[in-house]
């Protein structure tokens, strides 16, 4: 089979090197060059006929591998590209630091939906095997799980923290998150941290050899290979004279090929056997692209994504019955010119507790609010108060942002305490220095409760 390693560089080109194989050596030869960006990549993506790249240009480059020529521009997010991914032939995804996530048509490049993922960047991104789900980060600090039937979020996690890297594992059961130099594994059954491990680095890369064994490249000149089941480093080598950026793998025959590139210019090319991890890899070829890399990925002809996906879907729940997931036949994915339809509710997928946190509209933060405005209007009616009036209105509408907040992130609370909080201080003192309900005592019960249910609604 046909393979070519694609990388990017700070230097805004793109390389391209066709893998030659024999029986004596393995070679990389120089295939291409595409100087189409006008500011350094920061991601690429490949699928069995197009490559894909994102820059600080904000653009999102596209080249035709089978035909060899530039296939156009992709011109939506403002402002740089942080993350793209193929799902099979059929689909692009893509994020960026103006939050958005974008899903695009392969077969006319069109923009099928847009989403507002996150309320800051948006960091990386991966697509479920199944083409179902899809998983966000961002530097709002959440991890978010996205329905690709309608584009809403289904679940939202507060991880407290940015971070930079999440993927799917090759089963689809678990999913790693990556803060700095830390990796948290999460059962999709759960959805919850069932393991944790800490590199001793920050981490810029990470690639699924299997479903358990985890290739970690960082700020560092070591690739270390971890099981997640055992949360242990079971094999480390030094690839590179600088921080690896970027890792991809594929297979030939009975082993592993690991490709890893890094900012001293190299692309190194490993094999590996899985079964004896206790020796390290053995270094097959290298290049020299004499430029500054920050992304890569491996191009295969003829070989769509979706098919790997699936059977490695079935292929681990045929021998893991406690898993979650139950595929019975591979899913058809079928798009409109107006949206991505896929067959099959998205509940099938979701665990019961992520189905109760789905986003709900805060009605009684909106209620709280109209109380809060309705008695500032009435203290000027019946007065003629107007600092009644401007305070009235005034944390009104700061009580509608927060239930908005709330609406949209279960998580953004600060808005709706800080409101409830001072009201809650400010017309109990009031209602202890005139013993009168209305409206010093009603506003500190409301305000109160406000209190009470915010809180709760974390737990």
């Amino acid at each position: 089979m046909e393979h070519e390693v694609v990388a990017g560089s700070y230097e805004q080109v793109v390389f391209g090197y066709k893998v030659a194989i024999d029986e004596k050596e393995w070679s990389l030869k120089a295939d291409f060059t595409h100087h189409s960006h006008t500011a350094s990549l920061s991601a690429v993506a490949v699928s069995d006929r197009f490559v894909a790249t994102g820059s600080k240009d904000e653009t999102i480059q596209l080249y035709d591998l089978k035909k060899r020529v530039e296939h156009g521009a992709l011109l939506h997010h403002d402002g740089t590209i942080s993350c793209l991914e193929f799902y099979g032939a059929s689909h692009l995804l893509s994020g960026g630091e103006d939050g958005l996530l974008c899903v695009w048509s392969t077969k006319k490049w069109e923009c099928l939906k847009t989403i507002k993922a996150h309320k800051g960047h948006v960091t990386s991104l991966s697509v479920h095997p199944s083409g179902k789900l899809a998983l966000s980060v961002g530097t709002d600090k959440t991890l978010r799980t996205w329905n690709l039937i309608d584009g809403r979020s289904a679940f939202i996690k507060n991880i407290k923290q940015n971070a930079h890297i999440v993927m799917w594992s090759p089963a689809g059961d678990k999913y790693i998150v990556v803060v700095n130099d830390r990796m948290d594994i999460y059962s999709l059954e759960t959805a919850s941290v069932t393991a944790t491990i800490t590199n001793p680095k920050r981490i810029s890369s990470v690639k699924f050899l299997s479903d358990v064994i985890l290739a970690v490249g960082g700020d560092e000149e070591t690739v270390r290979l971890y099981d997640i089941s055992t949360e242990q480093s079971v094999c480390e080598f030094k690839a590179h004279e600088n921080r690896v950026k970027a890792l991809d793998s594929f297979t030939v025959e009975d082993y592993h090929v690991l490709v890893s590139a890094s900012n001293d210019g190299f692309i190194r090319i490993w094999k590996l056997h899985l079964d004896q991890m206790q020796e390290p890899p053995a270094l097959l070829v290298e290049v020299n692209s004499t430029a500054r890399l920050t992304c890569l990925a491996v191009w295969r002809a003829g070989l769509p994504q979706e098919s790997t996906g699936e059977k490695e879907v079935q292929a681990s729940t045929s021998q893991a019955t406690e898993c979650a997931i139950e595929v019975t036949k591979p899913k058809r994915v079928r798009i409109s010119t107006e949206e991505v339809v896929i067959e099959e509710d998205i509940d099938y997928w979701l665990t019961a507790r992520e189905q109760r946190v789905r986003m709900s509209v805060d009605w009684f933060g909106y209620g709280y609010a109209s109380l809060v405005a309705a008695g500032g209007i009435m203290g000027y009616a019946r007065t003629g108060s107007i600092p009644s009036l401007i305070a009235g209105l005034f944390f009104g509408l700061l009580s509608a942002i927060g239930a908005y907040r709330i609406s949209q992130n279960p998580q953004n609370i600060r808005v709706s305490l800080a409101a409830a909080g001072i009201l809650a201080v400010i017309m109990g003192i009031r209602f202890l220095n005139s013993g009168k309900f209305m409206p010093a005592g009603l506003m500190t019960g409301a305000s109160i409760l406000v209190l009470v249910k915010t809180l709760l609604g974390l737990l």
